[in-house]
């Protein structure tokens, strides 16, 4: 059965068929091998997405569309360009920041790409910086939308791998403050080198200003993770809530969202989570057939035959996840490998949290590598330009991404420090 699922797999990829329609078709194909009934098809696939902590997974989406609409999104990027467009390369450093402010209500970053690209790309372009690099720019800064809590990923990881959600959210501050403030001084470094953004500050307003304008933007995070944190309500539970707040925020007080903008928000946000919903579908069908076939097991004690210490097994799962993010979808391989490796981690001694936060940084660095990068996909349509133009600006960010997961790795207080003070451990 697994020759035939991967042989499907495979053939898939080659033809260009989606990622989700080839684990399908893998996991149809696999089950006709073992002679096994198709009834276990549609039982599995409804077992996937029958899980309770899923349902914020469409709830952060539609949040997400309607703090694009509701101005929600404008206002953050002025927050964010008083605090750091005075300097010389201040613009893309607002991105990033923005990003980051965004990041810790959306929890998507696809939905942080359309909703800070649509404003910063044009922005970056009109103060002079190349279309490739400020598309480029935009794809990585949106990597954060997943790394922040609340994330989907986060979400995905601990329902596979039965980790606490509200531990993987707080784990992943430190992450995620890690690599905005690497990829802001990068930025910032760059920008002096090649002379651009001398004008950046231009139209910046002041920062009391920006403060007040935004003052409604800023508190939903505050809303969001403080009732999370504080008990009030779970992950799932906020993710409806995120949704009622930007509602009233936008129509109520910003007046931004008209009634006759609800259908196109609702129907955008139905379709973006149709598509994960279809992923975590097909994922769970395939992680289930792949389980039952023992692979787990039987790759869990290779692994622990081949790389004997803690350090090369991370260095190891690092290097096979950062090509296996490249051609698969982020849901998807979570979904799959979670299963797999949470337990060999946790044999090498590995804390289930840190491990699950090394997976979504790494993973998430799939987003932004060709040939199936959905961030990259998602600034190129904003920015009206071919995904090969851009290459040559994105390298250098995977690079220092790629030197923050190092760190992230094999330094776990980056990860941990914050939950164990949380949650006195």
């Amino acid at each position: 059965m697994t020759p035939v699922m991967l042989l499907t797999m495979v053939v898939c990829f080659a033809l260009t068929i989606s990622v989700a329609v080839s684990i399908g078709l893998a996991s149809i194909f696999g089950i006709q091998a073992s002679g096994a009934p198709m009834l276990i098809s549609a039982k599995e696939m409804f077992s996937a997405i029958n899980r309770f902590p899923l349902a914020a997974i469409p709830f952060f989406i539609l949040a997400g569309n309607l703090m694009e609409t509701g101005g929600i999104s404008r206002r953050l990027v002025e927050f964010a360009k008083s605090i750091v467009g005075g300097v010389q390369g201040g613009l893309p450093m607002t991105c990033v920041l923005t990003c980051m402010i965004f990041a810790a209500v959306s929890g998507s970053s696809v939905a942080t790409t359309f909703a800070i690209g649509a404003i910063l790309i044009p922005a970056l372009i009109k103060h002079g910086y190349p279309t490739s690099y400020a598309a480029a720019l935009q794809a990585t800064s949106a990597e954060l939308g997943v790394i922040i809590p609340p994330s989907i990923p986060m979400i995905l990881y601990g329902v596979s791998a039965e980790v606490s959600i509200g531990e993987l959210f707080i784990a992943g501050f430190g992450p995620g403050i890690l690599i905005s403030l690497a990829l802001m001084a990068f930025v910032w470094a760059y920008c002096k080198y090649k002379g651009w953004g001398k004008n950046d500050g231009v139209g910046r307003m002041p920062f009391g200003r920006a403060l007040l304008q935004a003052g409604w933007a800023l508190l939903m995070p505050v809303i969001i993770l403080g009732g999370i944190y504080g008990g009030v309500f779970t992950p799932t539970e906020a993710s409806a809530v995120a949704v009622f707040y930007a509602l009233v925020v936008g129509m109520g007080i910003y007046r931004e969202i008209r009634p006759r903008d609800l259908y196109a928000i609702l129907r955008k946000s139905a379709m973006s989570s149709a598509v994960i919903m279809f992923i975590i579908a097909n994922a769970g069908l395939f992680a289930f057939l792949i389980t039952r076939a023992g692979v787990p097991e039987a790759i869990g004690h290779w692994l622990q035959q081949v790389l004997q210490s803690p350090a090369m097994f991370l260095l190891g799962v690092n290097a096979a996840l950062f090509i296996i993010g490249m051609f698969i979808e982020t849901s998807a391989a979570i979904i799959v490998l979670a299963p797999i490796l949470a337990p060999v981690a946790a044999h090498f001694g590995v804390d289930p949290v840190h491990f699950g936060l090394i997976m979504v940084v790494n993973l998430a660095l799939g987003m932004i590598t060709p040939p199936f990068g959905v961030n990259l996909f998602a600034a190129c349509t904003v920015a009206r330009i071919s995904l090969d133009r851009i290459i040559h600006h994105l390298l250098p960010f995977v690079a220092v991404i790629l030197l923050c997961l190092m760190v992230i790795t094999y330094v776990p207080g980056i990860s941990l420090g914050l939950r164990d003070l949380v949650y006195g451990r």
